[in-house]
């Protein structure tokens, strides 16, 4: 081969890599509105209602004839869907690494979520058994199709490039989110101008959810492509996959022993990512119990954070590249406790300084996301992706539990949402000692990965 045709040869793959990382980017934009207007504003507050209309005297309803308060059903729900999701989770990844084929399983958890999500439009009446078995299928279905979209980081971007195509990723999801929640937002709070009950707009939001995710899905699915692997072709190894579940990931964390260092990253991931998830889980209720704020001033709040997070994902991609991820995370989880301490002492009523917690939270919010995502992809063992990606989904959804633990015992022995709030402050202080402790350029260099001038 000559020069030229070797250069010629470089740009095409250059080019083909570049194609994939476009579509790749836009499985965030796909999904992450489900995440926004579906979990964060809309879903919770109707099947809640719905379950209430459903309830008797006391307020309980029934499922399986065991007795529920009506407003436990959506905590409960998503609950149910977490372990689902453990349970599929692994098994997933196996598949995917064992037969190199992704782009089909992504394909599938995709469309049943969004399907799942598309149909919340039915959720009308009494219908909460409904709604909690589309919210525990979509809900799993997410984090099912994580895995999978995560584990192509580490395919279609070099170790140099991996902060900046993770962060955009994430901006990515965070445009269409508040895109998405603006056109929302307009139609719920106009509902009776376009002809619609307040029932029937909160279910056009919730279904047209599920109608972008399933559209935008196929940007993805038309331009990754699948790498084959060693296995490929091997008979009955789907079969075995499929029968592995939790063996593969009791497989999988015995293969991370041989690997402590990236273990002990995703330990620390597992504390401070638990604290993330709390505070953004926990501020609504924070914002109207505590500070006494009404529900516009709370929507607008998230819609403040989605815009922001968007700048933020990419400022700190670019701050990666100078400093390295490992920094940039530390420091982002020193403004998160800064962020907690303001929060503390924030005045009851004040909408004013309640967006200003939600514009600092919207820009270390995305950043020390993908970032988290990026670094951590240089940890995992070359042919494994999927089933590592698992069991950080896992670390991401499936184990973020012990954060609302925290802080409702912290509720309910002191009686105090600020002291509630504040408690979440070691979440990030034991995270920042655990990662500061990691070495991660001997962690990339012992999973046999090349490692970046930064990181």
């Amino acid at each position: 081969m000559t020069a030229d045709t070797a250069d010629r040869t470089t740009g095409a793959d250059d080019a083909d890599r570049r194609r994939e990382q476009r579509g790749w980017y836009f499985y965030d934009f796909a999904c992450s509105v489900y995440s926004t207007s579906v979990l964060t504003v809309f879903l919770g507050p109707y099947l809640t209602a719905v379950a209430k209309a459903a309830a008797d005297a006391d307020g309980f309803v029934h499922p399986l004839g065991i007795p529920v308060r009506a407003g436990s059903v959506f905590p409960y729900a998503v609950s149910v869907s977490v372990v689902l999701a453990v349970l599929v989770m692994p098994m997933a990844g196996a598949i995917a690494d064992r037969t190199g084929r992704k782009k089909p399983l992504l394909a599938v958890a995709a469309y049943l979520g969004a399907t799942a999500t598309t149909a919340m439009f039915l959720l009308d009446g009494d219908r909460y058994l409904l709604g909690a078995f589309l919210l525990i299928v979509a809900n799993a279905s997410l984090s099912v199709s994580m895995v999978l979209y995560n584990a192509y980081l580490p395919q279609i971007a070099g170790p140099e490039e991996r902060d900046t195509v993770s962060s955009r990723g994430w901006a990515f999801g965070y445009t269409s989110g508040a895109l998405v929640l603006v056109m929302n937002l307009v139609l719920y709070t106009g509902h009776e101008s376009f002809g619609l009950s307040e029932s029937e707009a909160v279910r056009v939001c919730l279904a047209s959810a599920g109608v972008w995710w399933g559209a935008f899905a196929l940007v993805p699915l038309r331009r990754l492509r699948d790498r084959r692997t060693a296995a490929d072709g091997t008979p009955g190894l789907t079969e075995g996959a499929v029968g592995a579940g939790w063996r593969q990931l009791v497989a999988t964390l015995k293969d991370m022993r041989r690997h402590p260092l990236t273990l002990s990253f995703l330990l620390a991931y597992l504390v401070y990512n638990d604290g993330v998830q709390t505070v953004i889980s926990q501020a609504s209720v924070y914002g109207s119990e505590e500070l006494g704020l009404d529900q516009t001033t709370l929507i607008t709040a998230v819609l403040l954070v989605q815009v922001l997070a968007v700048a933020g994902a990419l400022g700190m991609g670019r701050l990666a590249r100078v400093h390295g991820a490992k920094r940039t995370i530390l420091g982002s989880l020193a403004v998160w406790t800064s962020i907690l301490a303001a929060g503390y002492f924030l005045p009851a009523r004040t909408p004013v300084w309640f967006y200003a917690l939600a514009a600092a939270i919207g820009l270390v919010l995305g950043g020390s996301q993908a970032l988290s995502r990026s670094l951590f992809s240089h940890l995992v063992p070359r042919g494994k992706e999927a089933e590592y990606f698992s069991a950080y989904e896992m670390s991401d959804r499936g184990l973020s539990w012990l954060g609302p633990l925290v802080f409702g015992l912290a509720f309910q022995l002191t009686g105090s949402y600020r002291t509630a709030i504040i408690s979440l402050v070691i979440f990030f202080a034991l995270g920042f000692v655990l990662l500061a402790r990691v070495p991660v350029r001997r962690a990339v260099a012992a999973a046999g990965n090349p490692v970046p001038e930064r990181i």
